[in-house]
């Protein structure tokens, strides 16, 4: 694959985990990390970054069970 758009990626990922802390609520920023770190899984797939794919799936599975207690409380 092409670097660039491999690099793209990678920024993308960076640009949204960046937004998520710009937020305001815990419900949001965890869901646009959940998202950016998916997407981090993508970008360490593709470059073969063995840490990354592992470090970023355990903070997807952080994320969506804080998202999934945050949706409890509030019902």
């Amino acid at each position: 694959m092409n670097a660039i758009l491999i690099d793209s990626i990678g920024y993308g990922a960076l640009i949204i985990n960046l937004y998520s802390m710009s937020t305001k609520g815990e419900y949001k920023l965890r869901l646009i990390s959940l998202v950016a770190n998916a997407i981090y899984i993508l970008y360490g797939a593709l470059i073969s970054a063995t840490p990354i794919i592992v470090g970023c799936t355990i903070a997807v599975f952080l994320h969506g069970y804080h998202l999934r207690r945050l949706k409890i409380k509030k019902v």
